[in-house]
């Protein structure tokens, strides 16, 4: 029996591009068991796909335009009154190509999630298929981790590995990595609004224990 939706976490997404991640989420919100449920779609780029797939599934949408801050604490500030109004218990960063002030990732601390197309610590920052690729690495991937201050810092929840082949390019291996994230974005999400997973002091908690190193979904 599915529980009452007005009791279930509410979960916020924030997005830049065209919303891969934010579709895989919405398609898994749809089974009759997921525990939690979308409330709204923030996006920071008005013509983003990501406000089409929130209106195809009914999602309340939201832009803030950082062109139309001077400075990044503004935006920001402006960002975080949306988010508040909507009073989520999780907020999920799927593609949302902003770096978030120290002010911001504090108040949302524990319940600020990413996800970064690498096998991190490797490759923060942009880039990261070429990079995989000309170090030679023989797997790549994706990471779920909590924000903090440190950009791609935040302690590593779950990964997903891709094997990397000889005839592999920056875009081929891209979209290996995504069908990977839409994996285990809808997991990690779940263990969340089941309770399973909290941002301890330094590490994950994964039922009330820290853990020591990232889970993994492993290559096919």
């Amino acid at each position: 029996m599915k529980a009452d939706k007005a009791t279930l976490p509410r979960i916020l997404v924030l997005a830049s591009g065209s919303g891969t991640n934010l579709q895989a989420l919405i398609d898994a919100s749809r089974e009759r068991d997921f525990p939690g449920q979308i409330i709204a779609l923030g996006c920071n780029q008005p013509k983003a796909f990501a406000l089409e797939r929130a209106a195809q599934a009914h999602v309340e949408t939201f832009v803030v335009n950082h062109k139309d801050f001077g400075s990044r604490e503004e935006f920001d500030a402006a960002l975080m009154a949306h988010i508040l109004r909507h009073n989520p218990d999780l907020i999920v960063l799927a593609g949302f190509m902003r770096i978030l002030t120290t002010d911001f990732v504090r108040a949302f601390r524990g319940k600020l999630v990413n996800i970064h197309p690498s096998l991190l610590p490797l490759y923060t920052g942009l880039n990261t298929h070429q990079r995989a690729l000309d170090a030679g690495d023989r797997t790549h991937g994706a990471s779920i981790h909590f924000v903090t201050e440190e950009l791609d810092g935040g302690p590593v929840i779950a990964q997903a590995e891709v094997a990397v082949a000889p005839e592999d390019t920056a875009e081929t291996l891209a979209e290996k990595v995504q069908e990977k994230e839409h994996l285990l974005y809808p997991i990690v999400v779940r263990w969340f609004c089941e309770g399973r997973i909290q941002l301890g002091r330094e590490h994950v908690l994964f039922d009330g224990e820290a853990v020591e190193s990232p889970m993994r979904l492993p290559v096919n």
